[in-house]
């Protein structure tokens, strides 16, 4: 079965944590997964940025989501670091990932995870990699 964007958006429409967030990928494809989510008031800690477990959650599912472009279906997070570089405000959230290496058991990919304003200009806020494992059944 190959994987394109319109299976990309059921598999993320079938996990619970991702419809409560109401995210949605937006590009799917040659190593690469764009995964949004609108900024709304129940994703923001007590000083009104987006919580630092949201940009996580963007991360990690954007950084698996860019290695089944390049790997299959069968895969699991295995490890990821992120690094936080500026407060998320801003009307959407945007994590962007893509495949660094695709090995046999490993996909190394990495994550930019930045917010659009109101105008669309993008501000950084985040950086992830991580390694996610293949052939996980």
């Amino acid at each position: 079965m190959e994987l394109d964007l319109g299976l990309a958006q059921k598999v993320l429409a079938a996990q619970p944590f991702s419809r409560l967030l109401d995210a949605r990928i937006t590009a799917f494809g040659d190593g690469v997964a764009v995964l949004e989510l609108d900024i709304r008031d129940e994703l923001r800690q007590q000083n009104g940025f987006v919580h630092g477990g949201v940009l996580a959650y963007a991360a990690d599912n954007t950084l698996t989501f860019a290695a089944g472009t390049v790997a299959g279906a069968n895969l699991m997070t295995a490890g990821f670091t992120i690094d936080y570089m500026k407060p998320a405000v801003g009307e959407v959230l945007r994590a962007r990932a893509e495949v660094v290496r695709a090995g046999r058991t490993r996909v190394v990919c990495r994550c930019d995870i930045s917010t659009l304003d109101a105008e669309g200009a993008e501000t950084l806020c985040a950086v992830a990699q991580g390694a996610i494992a293949v052939g996980v059944r």
